[in-house]
């Protein structure tokens, strides 16, 4: 039986690599893989530098078919990809054309099985500027969400955020039947029914954060030159990989959650009423509590989730898995890359355990 590192960096080639672990074992994978034609690496069979964007895309889709073996069936898939411009039409579309090469990917890889759940903005307030003057600069990228099925591991609780809404006393619950215009894809207007019905502007544990995500790029004074930030990987990481699970039943454990809603009362502006204050405050302001593990009743020993960055580069899924209680595994084609990783991970722990044996596993356990 093939046994699952963790917290490993495992050197090489990423298709051999994922080969080595066993099918069904990871909870979670975080990535970014090499975009076409905008960065080299400098290693020999590097994905990235393909002669055309459907070359690239069926590199990845060998990639992302190895993954889907290797996740659990409740697993799920984060991918980062950002685009490219054409300079000739060899490279797929014409001179100064966007290649859409994530689109390319992403319709593959639906067609191979995938179901693309999500599609994040990650909007940057400080994108790279440019000197171009006949199109828009680039200020987003995306960050797809995909599984394998219907179901599958999500925490939404774990990454909720306080109102700042205005709550209301008064404010009337959506109908319970669907609208005349509603279409066959529409989605429930009743979701927040008796939220609205009780003055809460959404959802007692706070409200999903949405799809569009605005964080700054990261600067990292290193060899490594495409370092996506933390905040990019701790939301995924939080959701979709469990903090510990049950060795003998396979349930993830979750924190329980509470929230204290703040706001002074008010003098009632009509003295004549009997209630002399206002116990709603007119503003719902609300701080969330992380508290206890909250997990099955098998008294069996858990174990942290396991989150895999087949593109490992600086190493940044692995530092927000350490910091955040997770294991992890990476891989990475260049070898000054992958002691770069090793040299973050271990400076987040404060001590350093980076080993690299006979075999070139690298492994910082």
């Amino acid at each position: 039986m093939i046994r699952l590192p963790r917290r490993t960096l495992l050197m090489g080639d990423v298709l051999t690599q994922l080969g080595t672990l066993p099918t069904g074992s990871v909870d979670s994978c975080i990535t970014s893989p090499p975009y076409f034609l905008l960065r080299d690496y400098g290693v020999t069979g590097q994905l990235g530098l393909e002669a055309n964007v459907e070359e690239w895309v069926s590199n990845l889709l060998a990639v992302t078919a190895e993954v889907a073996r290797v996740l659990k069936p409740t697993g799920g898939l984060w991918l980062n990809l950002g685009d490219s411009f054409s300079r000739h039409v060899r490279y797929g579309a014409p001179p100064k054309g966007l290649l859409c090469a994530p689109e390319r990917l992403l319709l593959a890889m639906a067609d191979n099985g995938w179901l693309v759940r999500n599609k994040v903005i990650w909007a940057k307030p400080n994108p790279m500027p440019s000197s171009v003057t006949d199109r828009l600069n680039l200020t987003y990228e995306n960050l797809y969400f995909l599984t394998r099925s219907g179901h599958y591991q999500f925490d939404l609780d774990a990454i909720r955020e306080p109102h700042r809404s205005l709550g209301s006393k008064t404010g009337r619950a959506p109908l319970g039947r669907r609208p005349a215009w509603a279409g066959p894809l529409a989605g429930s207007q009743d979701g927040l029914r008796q939220a609205r019905a009780d003055g809460i502007p959404g959802h007692i544990l706070g409200k999903n954060p949405g799809d569009v995500w605005t964080i700054p790029t990261y600067g990292f004074r290193g060899a490594h030159f495409a370092t996506f930030p933390e905040a990019l990987v701790t939301r995924p990481l939080l959701a979709t990989c469990p903090e510990a699970i049950c060795t003998k039943c396979g349930t993830a454990w979750r924190r329980q959650v509470t929230v204290k809603r703040l706001g002074a009362t008010a003098v009632d502006p009509k003295p004549n009423r009997e209630r002399c204050v206002i116990k709603m405050p007119r503003r719902w302001l609300t701080i969330r509590e992380v508290g206890e593990l909250i997990g099955c009743t098998c008294q069996a020993p858990t174990r942290p989730g396991v989150v895999l960055d087949p593109f490992f580069g600086s190493g940044t899924v692995g530092v927000v898995a350490e910091r955040l209680g997770r294991d992890w595994i990476g891989i990475e084609l260049n070898p000054d890359y992958g002691q770069l990783a090793l040299a973050r991970i271990e400076a987040a722990r404060g001590h350093s355990e980076g080993v690299m044996n006979n075999n070139q596993e690298r492994r910082a356990a």
